[in-house]
C-alpha cells in the first residue's frame, strides 16, 4: 500500500530545467512544498523520492491525512479509544 502510494506520486512528478548549480528541478503537483533539485535528472528523481518519503512519514507521525494520488490512497488507522 505504501509503495503503491509512493509510486503513484512519483508518476505524477514534473521535472524542468532551471538556471542553478543543480539545474534539474522536480515537484509533485498537489503536494504543496514538496520539491527537489539535482545535478542530473536521476539525482533529482532520487532527491524527490527522499523528500516524498520524509513528507509521508512526517505526515503520518503528526496524524495528518494524506491526499489521494489518483486512485492511490494511504489511510491511517484510527486510534483505539
Amino acid at each position: 500500500m505504501l509503495m503503491h502510494y509512493l509510486n503513484a506520486a512519483m508518476e505524477k512528478a514534473h521535472y524542468e530545467m532551471i538556471e542553478d548549480e543543480e539545474p534539474f528541478y522536480g515537484e509533485i503537483p498537489g503536494l504543496e512544498g514538496l520539491w527537489a533539485t539535482g545535478s542530473t535528472l536521476e539525482g533529482c528523481r532520487r532527491s524527490l523520492m527522499d523528500a516524498l518519503e520524509d513528507w509521508v512519514f512526517f505526515s503520518i507521525s503528526r496524524g495528518e491525512p494524506l491526499p489521494p494520488i489518483g486512485e492511490a490512497v494511504l489511510e491511517l488507522p484510527r486510534k483505539l479509544a
